[in-house]
């Protein structure tokens, strides 16, 4: 048993009294408060439009605000300053006319410029010159042109590479491709360079034929390039070559080709057709000049009475065939049996 004097202690001093001392130096000391901070709104703005640096936690006796272009608060980058005792502001060298200050300190910027952009510093006074700083940043983007997108190639065959580069006219922007108007899923025959202006599809495949653009955004503005369209043909031993567009000199190969058939079709029928013809048209013709024994048959009153010349007739039948040359140059060929009749006199 303890005596009844003895208490819970440590090192001689009671915990009543720590924890009483504890409290006292939380009742004397409060908490501090949140420190002077600034906030853009927004933080990114396009070119022309309005933006706010809109100041937090100003003590409640501030008496003066003063805004410096940049990090440090020299008086050549003096922006503007403001009293609260005479509510009025004074222009510093850095003013642009731009600039707007309000009485809780706060700075507004009117129709910004890419050269806005950067840090700004506030500087707060009181009464007893105590001072407090912050710094706050916006940044101005100016509308991005579309960028330009070319090809090592457009027409590539299977297996072979090709690269496609697209050329931005800003800085600060970040690169996407697409294909086929859908972001681009890159496979393990395509390649990035570092900053992704570069594809290049190695082993070109029939899937990797399509519309491909780039794309670049920065936090406000996206701009779309020129399409480039790949057509992918047959390389070597591949299967369809059917799809390989043909060469001027090809196409014009074969319409002479066809025109040449048709011609040739066309002359075989004429000189089949005037063979036909002409073999009918040939016996015709023999037919009427065989002449008929009646009219050869003339009796003795078909004469004068004063020739006493008695005329007699013979027929001779010659059956010559057409040689497969002539002999000379003088011999004929006749293409039929025709008889000849030669007359006799008597004298």
């Amino acid at each position: 048993m303890r005596p009844p004097s003895a208490c819970p202690c440590r090192g001689g001093i009671p915990w009543q009294g720590i924890l009483l001392a504890v409290s006292l130096l939380t009742f004397w000391n409060p908490h501090p408060t949140a420190p002077l901070s600034i906030e853009p709104v927004p933080f990114d703005v396009a070119e022309g439009k309005d933006v706010l640096l809109l100041v937090h936690n100003v003590s409640e006796n501030t008496v003066g605000y003063f805004w410096y272009r940049g990090e440090i608060t020299n008086q050549n980058l003096l922006i503007v300053s403001y009293s609260n005792l005479t509510h009025s502001a004074i222009q510093g060298p850095a003013f642009s006319s731009r600039e707007t200050i309000y009485p809780n300190g706060s700075l507004l910027f009117v129709n910004v410029t890419k050269g806005d952009t950067g840090f700004y510093t506030l500087q707060t006074t009181t009464p007893n010159f105590q001072i407090e700083t912050a710094t706050g940043e916006f940044r101005v983007h100016e509308p991005l042109i579309p960028p330009h997108l070319t090809a090592s190639n457009t027409t590539v065959a299977e297996g072979d590479s090709v690269q496609l580069t697209c050329v931005p006219n800003d800085t600060e922007i970040s690169i996407q491709w697409l294909f086929n108007n859908k972001t681009l899923q890159l496979t393990d025959t395509m390649q990035l360079s570092l900053n992704d202006s570069i594809l290049t599809i190695n082993s070109v495949k029939k899937t990797d034929e399509g519309e491909y653009h780039c794309q670049v955004s920065n936090r406000m503005f996206s701009q779309k390039s020129n399409a480039i369209t790949l057509t992918v043909i047959a390389g070597p031993g591949g299967d369809n070559n059917i799809n390989q567009p043909l060469s001027p000199g090809a196409i014009a190969g074969i319409v002479i080709g066809v025109l040449a058939g048709v011609g040739l079709i066309a002359g075989l029928g004429y000189f089949l057709f005037f063979r036909k013809t002409g073999g009918a048209s040939d016996q015709h013709d023999l037919t009427e000049h065989i002449p008929s024994a009646s009219n050869h048959s003339l009796g003795p009153s078909d004469h004068s009475p004063d020739k006493g010349d008695d005329v007699a007739y013979s027929s001779l039948n010659f059956n010559i065939q057409e040689p497969t040359q002539p002999t000379s140059p003088t011999s004929l060929s006749p293409t039929a049996t025709e008889t000849v009749y030669s007359e006799l006199k008597k004298k």
